[in-house]
């Protein structure tokens, strides 16, 4: 059985560091937490957990902070988190296992993210990370910010070990990142294709989509992008475009994407959307049905979004379906989507709208009103 050593880097997390702990010292043998500054209870909180808690001078630089926090590790491998993930029980069990039966020529494990949440709960972005890795390997840290480890060699498990991000929304500093970015810009450092891929996404976050589009585009046109990062970023520039009114250039990002690869759920739902605000509903129909019928992305690493295939085209499909009087597809599709979101008022209103409007149909024969096919 192998062992695991915990490595966190840690600055005002007192809201969310307990639980991120409690959640995964079942399976870790050691627990290292570096601190950057905290100014609240978090090294005290620390404490109750560890005996081994540095401080560590903060220097604008994540992989730093990263570096030094494997450096204190003594086992055999290193599982890194932040504060504000979890392991759900379902999860704890599975790194159990995966301790009694790691293969030894096995140097480091991912695992998926879900990392960004929709109002229900639902997972909208899942991403795949490598989370364990064999301390005698040496990997290291890259990146002041989005940092990520330097790997080119060693024996690779694509695991299913899920860990969840739980937003800390109480954090006030959002535009942290976006500092750091623009310092290192100020001060003249080249940005490498992941640092200008990522300071483009913390633009976009913040709304400036004028300058994010410059950024995607610099990364598009590097040569150190695989095919998923394009589509990603194909994703991205719709979505900015979007926000930018400029509907063609959006569509244009859309198409861009269908060359790299068969029409993505999430491509497939914002064209459809296009279609709907325009009152053509058999068009929308299309792509939410094509949205719903995508099959997962057989990458492991690809960057999936599971709402676009589920209740989200399910619930617009309804929409579509009712304004084209085919009540009893805008029920099916309503009914699909309660499914997933048992609680939701507007479809529970859907719902008994729709069924009102079936019995009227019902009720008057000669009314009876044409449906489609599913």
């Amino acid at each position: 059985m192998i062992t695991i050593s915990l490595c966190m880097i840690v600055r005002n997390e007192q809201a969310t560091l307990e639980r991120c702990i409690h959640s995964v010292q079942e399976a870790v043998d050691e627990i290292i937490i570096v601190d950057t500054g905290s100014t609240d209870s978090t090294k005290e909180i620390a404490g109750r957990w560890t005996p081994h808690v540095r401080d560590y001078k903060w220097k604008h630089h994540f992989a730093d902070a990263r570096n030094y926090s494997f450096e204190q590790a003594a086992m055999d491998y290193i599982l890194w988190l932040d504060a504000d993930d979890v392991l759900l029980p379902a999860e704890l069990q599975k790194l159990l296992e995966l301790k009694h039966s790691l293969s030894p020529d096995i140097d480091r494990v991912s695992m998926p993210y879900h990392c960004d949440f929709d109002e229900y709960g639902h997972a909208t972005l899942k991403v795949r990370r490598v989370r364990l890795v064999r301390r005698s390997r040496n990997y290291e840290w890259t990146g002041a910010v989005h940092e990520d480890l330097s790997i080119e060699e060693g024996g690779c498990l694509d695991s299913d070990i899920v860990i969840t991000h739980r937003k800390n929304h109480s954090r006030s500093d959002t535009k942290r990142n976006l500092r750091i970015y623009e310092l290192l810009l100020s001060s003249g450092v080249e940005f490498t294709a992941r640092d200008t891929l990522h300071y483009a996404m913390e633009l976009h976050q913040h709304s400036f989509y004028e300058q994010a589009v410059l950024y995607y585009q610099q990364f598009i046109d590097s040569n150190q992008r695989t095919i998923e990062d394009i589509i990603h970023v194909c994703s991205k520039l719709a979505d900015c475009y979007y926000h930018m009114g400029n509907r063609d250039k959006e569509q244009e990002w859309i198409f861009k994407s269908f060359t790299y690869d068969i029409p993505r759920p999430e491509f497939c739902c914002r064209l459809a959307y296009f279609f709907l605000e325009k009152e053509q509903f058999q068009q929308a129909v299309y792509w939410y049905k094509l949205a719903i019928e995508s099959p997962p992305p057989v990458n492991p690493w690809a960057i999936s979004n599971d709402v676009a295939r589920t209740w989200l085209p399910h619930m617009q499909l309804g929409m579509c379906y009712y304004h084209l009087n085919a009540y009893e597809l805008s029920y099916h599709h309503n009914k699909i989507a309660s499914g997933y979101l048992p609680d939701d008022q507007r479809i529970l209103n859907n719902l008994i709208l729709l069924e009102n409007e079936i019995l009227k149909v019902k009720e008057q024969p000669d009314l009876r009103l044409t449906t489609f096919p599913c």
